[in-house]
C-alpha cells in the first residue's frame, strides 16, 4: 500500500490542474482498493454543499450536479462529523440518501473519509462496493492517508485559482488563506512576483509568452551550451574514468537530441509556455515516469534527467536575468528570500514579502522590520511556483497570506494600509516628546538594532537608547569571523551614532535559528542546544575578542552596556563575568582607559526566572527576552507555522513570569527592561508599564505607536487593567479584554488595524 500511495502522490503532484488530479485519484484509489466506485465530493464554501466533483464508477453525467448539505446523506455525515464512516450496508443507515442520476443503488458497502486541511473540511473521499462487506483497518487507513494528501492538492488549487465555482458557471476564482509566521508587521495588497532560486526545476512557475520564436531560440541556445559542456566534461575526465563510465555523457548527449527531450520541450513552448516552464514540465514528467519504475537501475535514471534539466535551466535563467518585471505594489515571493533579492526591486515598488521557509528571526525578517515592509515567513503550504502574477494580500500582523482575495477583502485591507500610512504620518510629530503617562510616569523607549540602517530609523522615531544591539548580524553577513579591528569599527559606529544615549550590546547569540555559514551548528533540537552564552563560553577566544572590541569601541564615549544571552544559572554568569574582567584588564594594560561598563543578564530561560534575585545580585541590570521566554515557557517553537497559533505572549503563565522577574529584580534594587515583540505591541506595552518595567525596547517601526498609546493612559489605569487580566486563565480572553478596554477609552487606533477583518 505504501508503494502504491507513493506512486499516486507523484502522479497527482504532476497533474496539470485540479480536475486532472481528482481524476487520477478516483481512478488509482479504485484500482488500489479493488472497489467498484471511488468518488470525490468538494465543499462549495458559497452554498455550503458537498458537490460531486469526480467519480470512477458512478454516472459521469452527475458530476457537478449532485450535491448535499452537511445535514444530508452519508457524505454530509462524514463531512460534518469530520471522521471516517465504514458501513457494510449503506442503504440501511438512517442518513442514507438515494440519487437516481448516480446509479448508486447497486452498491451496498460504503467507506468515506473527510478531506481536511488546517482544521477546515474541504470535502469527502468515498469508495463503494456491490457486495456487503466491512472495509478492513488497512483499507480505512489507506483512504484516510489519501484524503490527507488530497487536502493539500485542493488547497493549492484554490490558491492558484483553478477551482472556479465547483462546476457552475459565472463564479469567480476562490479565495484561499495560508498561515505562516509574522515576519514584519503591517498589511499589503499587491501582485505576486515569484523569485526563484538558481536552477531549481520544481519551483519554476508557468508563464505565458507571446514571442514564441524568441523562446525557441533561447532554448536552442541553451541546448547548444549544455552539449558543449557535456563534451568538455567528457574530455576533461577522459584520463580519470573508464570508457563505460564515460558513456554516461553519451547518454546525456542522446537525451539532448531533437528526437528526445529537445523536441518535447519545443512542443510545449509552441503552446505559449515560456522556455523555463516548458523545460520543467517535460523534465519532471520524465523524472516521475522513471521514479515509478520497479527496476532500481531505471529508477536511478531519474536523477540523470533531473541533472540535465538543471543544467539547461541554469543557462535559461542566466539569459533571462534581467527580464523579471516588478509591477507597482510588488509582493516578493520565494522559497527562501535573501537580502540580495530585496535589493533587486526598484525603489518604491516593493510592498510585501513572503518566504516559504525561514522564521520571524531570519536575516530577511530583520531587514524587513527595519525597512517597514509587511512580511510573512514560513508559509510552508503555499504553492509558490504557481502563483506568479496573481493578486495577494500579506497580513504581517497575523502571519497570513490570501491568494485571489475577493473584492471585499481587498477593499478592507486597502483601508488598513491607508489607515497605517496616515497613522505613521500623524505619529511623526511625537518624536521630540517624552514617553510619559497622563499621571507623569516616565517610560524610556529604546530600540532593537542590528544593522546600520536601523540607526537612522531609530533616530527618526525618537529612540532614547538601544535596548538590544544584535552583534550576531555583522557576523551573519560576513564569510568568516570578523577580526577584533573589524568588530571595533562596527561597534564604534553604533556607539557614536547614539552617543550620549546608552547602547546595550548583546554578546554573540548564535545557534537556534541563527547560523553562521562558516561555523555550522547541526543539531537535532537547536533551540534546546548549543546556543548563546553556551557557545561563547566554550569558545573563550571568540568571547574575549568580541568583549575587547566592545570595550575599545567605547573609549571616550562611555555609553556601552554589555548584555549576556541565554544565561540559565549563576555558574554561567560567573564564568562570563570572569572573562569580561579579564578582557577589561587586557585592554587597560594595552593603554585604552575605559571604565568597566554596566553588565546585564537576559532572562529568557524559565530557570533564570526562578533565579532572578541571585542573578540580579551579580549584575547591574536585567533584560527580559520576551520572544525566547514565551517559546520556552509554552514549549512552542515560534518559527514553526504548524504551532505558531499556540505562541502567545499574553498567556497567563508568561504574564505571571514577567511580573515575578520585575518584582524580584526590584527587591535587589536593579532595573529591568524588556525587549522582543511583546515590548513593541502597544496593547501589551500597557501591561508592561503596569508591571513596573523600567524601559521597553522594540523595533523602531513600532516605537511611535507605543509612545502614542502610553501618553494617552495613566499608570493607575494600566495597573487596574493588569489586575483584571492577571485573574484570567485564557490568553484569548486576556487579549479581547485588553483591546476592549482600550477601545472604550478611545485608544483603539494604534492597535492592530487588521484585527477586525473577518476572513
Amino acid at each position: 500500500m505504501l508503494n502504491t500511495l507513493r506512486k499516486i502522490v507523484q502522479e497527482v503532484n504532476a497533474a496539470k490542474d485540479l480536475k486532472a488530479a481528482l481524476s487520477i485519484i478516483v481512478q488509482r484509489v479504485k484500482e488500489a482498493m479493488g472497489s467498484q466506485v471511488c468518488s470525490v465530493y468538494l465543499l462549495d464554501a458559497e452554498t455550503n454543499r458537498f458537490v460531486l466533483m469526480a467519480t470512477d464508477g458512478l454516472n459521469k453525467r452527475s458530476i457537478g450536479k449532485v450535491s448535499m448539505a452537511p445535514s444530508e446523506g452519508l457524505v454530509g455525515l462524514v463531512g460534518s462529523r469530520e471522521e471516517p464512516l465504514n458501513l457494510e450496508d449503506a442503504a440501511s443507515h438512517p442518513r442514507y440518501r438515494y440519487f437516481a442520476e448516480t446509479g448508486e443503488e447497486r452498491y451496498a458497502s460504503f467507506l468515506g473519509a473527510p478531506i481536511i486541511h488546517h482544521r477546515r473540511v474541504m470535502g469527502v473521499l468515498v469508495v463503494q462496493q456491490k457486495e456487503r462487506r466491512q472495509f478492513d483497518e488497512g483499507e480505512e487507513a489507506f483512504l484516510v492517508t489519501m484524503s490527507a494528501q488530497l487536502a493539500g492538492v485542493i488547497a493549492h488549487a484554490e490558491a492558484t485559482g483553478s477551482i472556479r465555482g465547483l462546476g457552475r458557471q459565472g463564479k469567480g476564482v476562490q479565495e484561499a488563506k495560508f498561515v505562516g509566521v509574522p515576519g514584519a508587521p503591517g498589511a499589503a495588497v499587491g501582485t505576486a512576483v515569484v523569485v526563484l532560486p538558481p536552477a531549481d526545476l520544481n519551483v519554476v512557475p508557468d508563464r505565458s509568452v507571446d514571442d514564441i520564436a524568441a523562446e525557441l531560440e533561447l532554448f536552442d541556445k541553451a541546448l547548444g551550451w549544455v552539449r558543449e559542456d557535456m563534451q568538455e566534461l567528457s574530455e576533461k575526465l577522459a584520463t580519470q574514468l573508464r570508457k563505460e563510465e564515460r558513456a554516461l555523457f553519451d547518454v546525456y548527449l542522446m537525451m539532448l537530441e531533437d528526437a528526445a527531450l529537445g523536441n518535447e520541450v519545443r512542443k510545449v513552448i509552441r503552446t505559449g509556455q515560456w522556455a523555463q516552464g516548458a523545460l520543467r514540465q517535460v523534465v519532471l514528467d520524465h523524472v516521475n515516469r522513471f521514479e515509478l519504475m520497479d527496476d532500481a537501475y531505471l529508477r536511478e535514471r531519474a536523477s540523470d534527467v533531473r541533472d540535465l534539466g538543471r543544467r539547461l535551466l541554469a543557462y535559461l535563467q542566466e539569459e533571462r536575468k534581467t527580464t523579471l518585471v516588478y509591477p507597482d505594489n510588488s509582493i516578493l515571493v520565494s522559497e527562501e528570500l535573501s537580502p540580495a533579492m530585496l535589493g533587486e526591486v526598484p525603489e518604491g515598488k516593493l510592498v510585501g514579502l513572503i518566504s516559504v521557509t525561514g522564521s520571524g528571526n531570519s536575516h530577511v525578517a530583520i531587514f524587513a522590520r527595519a525597512m517597514g515592509i509587511p512580511t510573512v515567513m514560513g508559509v510552508v503550504d503555499l504553492p509558490y511556483s504557481k502563483i506568479d502574477g496573481i493578486k495577494l494580500i500579506v497580513d504581517g500582523y497575523h502571519g497570513e497570506v490570501f491568494t485571489n482575495p475577493s473584492d471585499l477583502l481587498s477593499k478592507q485591507y486597502a483601508e488598513v494600509v491607508e489607515e497605517e500610512r496616515q497613522l505613521t504620518e500623524g505619529l511623526d510629530a511625537l518624536r521630540a516628546l517624552p514617553c510619559e503617562t497622563l499621571d507623569g510616569h516616565r517610560m524610556p523607549l529604546w530600540v532593537n538594532t542590528g544593522l546600520l540602517a536601523d540607526v537612522a530609523r531609530a533616530q527618526q522615531r525618537g529612540a532614547e537608547g538601544v535596548g538590544l544591539y544584535r552583534t550576531e548580524v555583522p557576523f551573519m553577513i560576513n564569510e568568516r569571523f570578523p577580526s577584533e579591528k573589524e568588530q571595533l569599527a562596527t561597534y564604534r559606529e553604533q556607539l557614536q551614532a547614539f552617543h550620549p544615549l546608552p547602547v546595550t550590546m548583546r554578546t554573540l547569540d548564535i545557534g537556534g535559528d541563527k547560523s553562521l555559514s562558516y561555523f555550522p551548528i547541526k543539531e537535532e533540537n537547536p533551540f534546546l542546544g548549543w546556543r548563546g552564552i553556551r557557545v561563547t563560553l566554550d569558545h573563550p577566544e571568540i568571547f574575549l575578542v568580541q568583549t575587547r572590541a566592545m570595550l575599545k569601541a567605547s573609549e571616550g564615549l562611555n555609553n556601552l552596556r554589555i548584555l549576556l544571552p541565554m544565561i540559565s544559572g549563576t555558574q554561567e554568569l560567573e564564568e562570563a563575568l570572569h572573562l569580561i574582567h579579564r578582557a577589561w584588564g587586557e585592554v587597560r594594560d594595552e593603554g585604552t582607559d575605559v571604565p568597566l561598563p554596566p553588565i546585564g543578564v537576559m532572562i529568557e530561560i524559565p530557570a533564570a526566572v526562578y533565579q532572578t534575585r541571585e542573578l540580579a545580585r551579580q549584575v547591574d541590570f536585567l533584560s527580559v527576552g520576551s520572544n525566547d521566554l514565551t517559546q520556552y515557557l509554552l514549549a512552542v517553537d515560534r518559527n514553526n507555522p504548524r504551532v505558531a497559533d499556540l505562541y502567545d505572549f499574553l498567556h497567563p503563565a508568561v504574564l505571571q513570569a514577567l511580573q515575578k522577574v520585575v518584582n524580584d529584580a526590584h527587591l535587589e534594587g536593579k532595573p529591568v527592561s524588556i525587549c522582543g515583540e511583546m515590548a513593541g505591541d502597544p496593547a501589551a506595552a500597557v501591561l508592561l508599564l503596569a508591571m513596573g518595567f523600567d524601559s521597553l525596547s522594540m523595533n523602531a517601526t513600532n516605537l511611535p505607536k507605543v509612545k502614542w498609546l502610553l501618553r494617552q493612559v495613566t499608570q493607575s489605569k494600566a495597573k487596574e487593567l493588569l489586575g483584571q487580566v492577571m485573574t484570567m486563565d485564557n490568553p484569548h480572553l486576556i487579549y479581547s479584554t485588553l483591546h476592549l478596554a482600550l477601545r472604550n477609552l478611545g485608544l483603539g487606533r494604534v492597535i492592530n488595524p487588521a484585527s477586525n477583518i473577518q476572513a
